[in-house]
């Protein structure tokens, strides 16, 4: 279909790497957990939109160049891990604090700034670019006589399936959260684990290499 071969194997695959939690499952859930099921949603949807932009790039060969150019590479990783680090020093330090009457507090964004967040997430890391780069071609038909029109099939039917199970995502942590934040003070250490965990995750991308 559309120029692709084994379809059936491509999104079996495809769910199962959305199915492992990363960088991206991680900010759906903390913001599902902090702020309901619509900022999950929107989390989401920006992840989805961060994809697109890995796509786009790599049917340009924009992606060729990241994974040929080791400081190219390196400067994305770094800039990625800094973001990541950023977002986790501020839900650490948005958690604990008592929120005043009448104000939101800090770990509440608006959802304009959950969506280009979660894009940005998505977009500053380089592992996504690789991925898109290495895994879609394995299922482009080398007979195709549009091998572009292909790989965009292929990118879109895995953002689409990644898209559902992310608002799934959303939806179940909204569920917990929701349960947890009418603990009083468990919302607030739900604030500093995600920041935490953010944290990790930035460090173990600033430590990582192409492979």
């Amino acid at each position: 279909m559309f120029g692709t071969h084994d379809l059936a194997l491509f999104v079996i695959s495809g769910l199962l790497l959305n199915f492992t939690p990363g960088a991206d499952t991680l900010y759906i859930v903390g913001r599902s957990s902090l702020q309901g099921a619509r900022a999950g949603a929107v989390a989401a949807l920006g992840i989805g939109a961060g994809c697109c932009v890995h796509m786009l790039a790599a049917a340009l060969g924009l992606s060729a160049l990241l994974a040929a150019s080791a400081t190219a590479f390196t400067a994305v990783k770094l800039i990625g891990a800094a973001y990541l680090i950023y977002l986790g020093v501020s839900l650490w330090r948005s958690g604990p604090r008592p929120r005043a009457a009448g104000r939101p507090s800090a770990s509440r964004a608006p959802l304009r700034v959950v969506f280009a967040q979660g894009v940005l997430t998505n977009v500053l890391n380089p592992k996504v670019a690789l991925f898109f780069l290495a895994f879609l071609p394995q299922f482009v038909d080398a007979n195709a006589p549009y091998k572009l029109v292909a790989f965009l099939f292929l990118g879109l039917v895995f953002n689409f399936n990644g898209t559902l199970w992310n608002l799934f995502v959303a939806w179940s942590a909204a569920k917990v959260g929701g349960r947890v934040a009418a603990r009083g003070r468990a919302a607030a250490w739900l604030s500093r684990v995600a920041g935490a965990a953010f944290v990790a995750l930035g460090v173990k991308l600033a430590l990582s290499d192409r492979g």
